[in-house]
C-alpha cells in the first residue's frame, strides 16, 4: 500500500469514527499541606546557602544569584510533584516571606530630582523659542528672495 493511498484511507468514507466524547482528563488536586512543607524545605536549604554569604552582600545580585535560582527552581519542582500549578499564592506568599527576610533593607534610594537654578532654567526655556523664531524668519526671509530671483 503507498502512502498516498494509506493517507486515504484514514479519510475514507467506510471507516467509522467514533462519536463520543473524550472524557476529560482527570487533574489531580493540588496537595497544598504537604506543598507548604516542600516549599519549606526549599526555603530552609536557602537559608543555609545565604549563610556562606556576607550579609553586606545580600544586596548585590551578583553574590547569591545562582542560590535563589537553585530556590525557586526547587519551588517549582516541587509544586509539580505535589500536582500545584506554580507559580501559585502559597509559593508566592513564602517567597515574600524570603523577600522580606533577607532583602528588606535592599531598597535603592531614588533620587531626589529638583528643579534647576532659575537662570539655567530661563536659558533653557528661551533658547528653544529663539530658535523657532529664527526658523521662521529665515523661512520667511527665504520665501520672499525665491521670488526675487525667480
Amino acid at each position: 500500500m503507498g502512502i498516498n493511498v494509506g493517507m486515504m484511507r484514514g479519510l475514507s468514507a467506510s471507516d467509522s469514527f467514533s462519536t463520543e466524547p473524550t472524557p476529560p482528563r482527570v487533574r489531580k488536586v493540588c496537595n497544598e499541606s504537604r506543598l507548604q512543607w516542600e516549599v519549606e524545605v526549599c526555603g530552609e536549604g536557602f537559608k543555609e546557602d545565604m549563610t556562606h554569604i556576607d550579609p553586606q552582600n545580600w544586596c548585590n545580585l551578583t553574590h547569591f544569584i545562582s542560590e535563589y535560582h537553585l530556590f525557586t527552581l526547587c519551588t517549582e519542582t516541587k509544586s509539580q510533584i505535589v500536582d500545584c500549578y506554580w507559580p501559585n499564592p502559597l509559593v508566592e506568599r513564602y517567597i515574600i516571606h524570603i523577600h522580606k527576610h533577607f532583602f528588606s533593607n535592599c531598597t535603592i534610594d531614588q533620587p531626589v530630582w529638583l528643579d534647576p537654578p532659575d537662570d539655567t532654567l530661563t536659558i533653557l526655556i528661551l533658547i528653544p523659542v529663539f530658535l523657532t523664531l529664527a526658523m521662521i524668519g529665515l523661512v520667511v526671509w527665504c520665501s520672499k528672495r525665491s521670488d526675487i530671483l525667480a
